[in-house]
């Protein structure tokens, strides 16, 4: 019995990789299928708001917790749909509750397995093990608020490091706050120039000017996380 409590988040995760999958609905996540269903989405989104907010969240936290290709594209859609506030919001609890999924999945299913084999190669994962270790809220933090860190890396990492759920969980959520809506502005006005039938260049989400900032600030907040360690281990000062 305990076994099967044990591996029960895990199951459950697959058993929704293989109904996401059997469904289809990866077919849609790509600008050409908003596009090209643009008018049956719309008519969806106006009639039935609540249901098309909540299948989109359940869609984004799946795809979170398998680490599906296609984020900034669900995000991106997420403004498109619902406009920037809406569809950044939306995001961001999907992503949030995926991550928690998956978090959980690793820390009650694989956690010995994988930290054992994470200490034993070393590496990327071995080092942000470490460094969540050292301070939870601080490093996810840092780490969520730069794009560029791989989201699934970060997940297992604190899986295995046993970082707080708590910690974890808010972390994320404010974490992810910024670029998502960035992003979900940017799919905003991608559904404003595909309505006046102009192409969008996608190559913006990549620009100095969008990713900067976004690695500025995960800098700025592993910066203050370091001065209040370094004040940690130096003691109240005389």
């Amino acid at each position: 019995m305990g076994h099967v409590k044990r591996y029960l988040p895990l199951l459950l995760l697959l058993v929704a990789v293989g109904a996401m999958l059997a469904s289809g609905v990866t077919r849609y996540i790509s600008l050409e299928a908003l596009q090209a269903n643009e008018a049956a989405l719309r008519q969806l989104v106006t009639e039935r708001l609540p249901l098309a907010l909540a299948a989109f969240v359940v869609i984004y936290a799946v795809a979170t917790a398998v680490s599906l290709p296609g984020a900034t594209i669900l995000t991106l859609t997420g403004g498109y749909l619902f406009g920037t506030w809406l569809g950044g919001a939306a995001t961001v609890i999907g992503a949030t509750i995926g991550a928690v999924l998956v978090f959980y999945a690793v820390r009650t299913s694989l956690g010995q397995t994988l930290r054992d084999r994470a200490e034993a190669s070393g590496g990327r994962l071995k080092a942000v093990i470490d460094g969540v270790q050292a301070g939870a809220f601080g490093y996810i933090l840092t780490l969520r608020l730069i794009p560029l860190a791989p989201f699934w890396l970060v997940n297992v990492a604190a899986a295995l490091a046993h970082a707080p759920l708590r910690a974890y969980a808010l972390a994320t959520f404010f974490g992810i706050m910024p670029a998502t809506f960035i992003y979900s502005g940017i799919g905003a006005g991608i559904g404003e120039l595909l309505a006046r039938g102009e192409t969008p260049d996608l190559g913006v989400i990549f620009e100095p000017k969008i990713l900067l900032p976004l690695v500025a600030l995960g800098l700025l907040s592993l910066g203050t996380t370091l001065f209040q360690r370094h004040r940690a281990r130096s003691g109240p000062a005389l």
